[in-house]
């Protein structure tokens, strides 16, 4: 699934075909921000100024907007794939945290559909 993506900000969209709306919201951020739209330029331009909406709440307020990923992840593995994910590394090498972070961008393209640049 493809997400539309606004200043560093990333969302999830349905269509709600009750009310015949594209429904979105923002993911990775813990506060609720959501928009809608009966068409995908209405979608996208709702989607654009529920981003600028909510950096501007947060400034007012005084509080920091989230991001949605900080760059940082956990993710527990079975021993086995670990030393086998290390080897690879090695084989190939790159550290570990370089391995990974390039096979979970290739993932994420295949899954996407959008390749991740960094």
């Amino acid at each position: 699934m493809k997400g539309l993506i606004y200043k560093g900000y990333v969302a999830a969209v349905e269509f709600d075909a009750e009310d015949a709306v594209f429904v979105g919201r923002l993911v990775g951020v813990k506060d609720v921000v959501g928009f809608h739209g009966e068409s995908v330029k209405e979608l996208q331009a709702a989607f654009h100024e529920a981003v600028d909406d909510y950096i501007a709440t947060c400034a007012k307020v005084g509080k920091a907007p989230e991001k949605s990923y900080s760059g940082q992840i956990m993710v527990r593995v079975d021993p086995r794939v670990h030393a086998s994910a290390a080897r690879a590394a090695e084989m190939s090498g790159k550290s570990l945290n370089r391995w990974t972070e390039e096979v979970l961008a290739e993932a994420a393209e295949r899954e996407s559909g959008k390749a991740v640049a960094f």
